[in-house]
């Protein structure tokens, strides 16, 4: 039986450890974080999106992940956060997805994530204040993002026509605050990198 087709349309926000910009952005996996492996947490918040028939317009996610080395040499470890008001039709398809399992643009992480913690549904709010991301989920994710200015300096420094599977063009990001804890981790990366880009996903 075929996959149905899925699509998702938003924002997201990636808070990791790397001290300066994510290398991986230019790299595409060729150069290793810049302290020589990778934690992250990101916050999606999807405006349209669907699995089939299952609407998932509406909800916010969460997914953390950890990457050994080189992001391209995989065995990375990776759980997923989905909105409480998520219906369990959306919980199957939204784990296909980023399990990989639906193709499409996630496909790779069928092949890259070497194991998978899991998923737990929780309240989850993504919000925009000012230009700042605040993303939250109550006692597990507490963020707070914000773009990096450029020379103009009402204009966020973008890097945009790049490869990067998550969107061609990034907006260039640091953590204001950046808390997570969940699956026997303790993460803080505030003052690191952080990229904001355009969800738009889809398959398979």
């Amino acid at each position: 039986m075929t996959d149905p087709g899925w699509a998702m349309k938003g924002e997201l926000v990636l808070s990791c450890n790397c001290t300066v910009f994510c290398p991986c952005v230019l790299s595409l996996g060729s150069h290793p974080p810049t302290e020589g492996y990778c934690q992250t947490w990101a916050g999606f918040r999807i405006d349209a999106g669907h699995f089939g028939e299952v609407d998932l317009s509406g909800l916010n996610l969460g997914l953390i992940m950890e990457i050994p080395g080189y992001m391209s040499r995989g065995n990375w470890t990776a759980g997923l956060f989905i909105d409480i008001r998520a219906s369990v039709y959306a919980v199957k398809a939204l784990t296909k997805i980023f399990t990989g399992k639906a193709g499409g643009t996630t496909s790779l992480l069928s092949i890259l994530v070497g194991k998978f913690l899991g998923v737990e549904q929780v309240p989850i709010t993504y919000e925009t204040r000012d230009k700042t991301r605040i993303f939250q989920i109550p006692k597990i994710i507490d963020g707070a993002v914000t773009p990096i200015a450029g020379k103009d300096r009402d204009k966020d420094t973008v890097i945009t026509n790049s490869e990067y599977w998550i969107a061609p063009e990034i907006i260039v990001a640091r953590s204001d605050k950046s808390k997570m804890r969940a699956f026997g981790r303790n993460w803080n990366f505030a003052g690191r990198s952080a990229e904001i880009c355009k969800l738009d996903w889809r398959g398979p």
